[in-house]
């Protein structure tokens, strides 16, 4: 699994195999499966898992006890609490194994390393936390204005491989709609399309 980490590194950015020996020695191969929690709300994590097989969910579960789905992490996705990564603090939501799933756990002290000894990972990791607070931007803005509809098209451009991969209740924990709602998006589509 790291071979596949650095694969990826090295696809974007500039990195040689001897740069990544001096970078990796902090990072974990960890597995889990299906159904673990691999992080629990208001515990502070702070460390980034990088999904090399599998896949993990971000979610929170209100005072009703309901589930609401932040975020979905496949293959080659970056998941962490923000929260307890970046300020130290208790974790807003938890991080569960969907599938039986394989990561790379990277500590704050790889990316420390990383900054440190590679200018351009210092660039790439900014581009990637500016896209990850564009997406959480976009993921708001749906949540409050969009339709349904257009909340589910988004998550299947999102997210082309989930649809099989996770229940339905998930998808609509995700959409912040009920699983019959999310049924009768699919049927008005399906009828659209038809």
């Amino acid at each position: 699994m790291k071979e596949q980490f650095k694969t990826y590194l090295q696809k974007q950015i500039e990195l040689t195999d001897e740069q990544f020996e001096l970078i990796s020695s902090e990072i974990l191969v960890k597995t889990f499966k299906k159904g673990t929690i691999v992080m629990q709300q208001n515990t502070i994590d702070e460390a980034t898992y990088f999904v090399t097989k599998g896949l993990l969910r971000a979610y929170t579960i209100d005072e009703n006890g309901k589930e609401h789905i932040i975020q979905f992490a496949p293959e080659n996705w970056w998941l962490n609490d923000k929260n307890s990564f970046y300020f130290g603090e208790p974790s807003l939501f938890f991080i569960e194994a969907v599938e039986d799933t394989e990561v790379i756990y990277l500590p704050k002290q790889f990316f420390d390393t990383a900054n440190h000894l590679l200018p351009c990972f210092t660039a790439w990791n900014t581009v990637i936390l500016h896209n990850s607070i564009r997406f959480m931007q976009k993921r708001i803005n749906l949540l409050l204005s969009a339709t349904a509809e257009a909340r589910y098209l988004d998550f299947m451009k999102l997210y082309p491989n989930l649809m099989f991969r996770v229940p339905q209740t998930m998808i609509a924990s995700y959409l912040g709609i009920t699983p019959e709602s999310l049924s009768r998006v699919r049927k008005a589509l399906a009828t659209k399309h038809g």
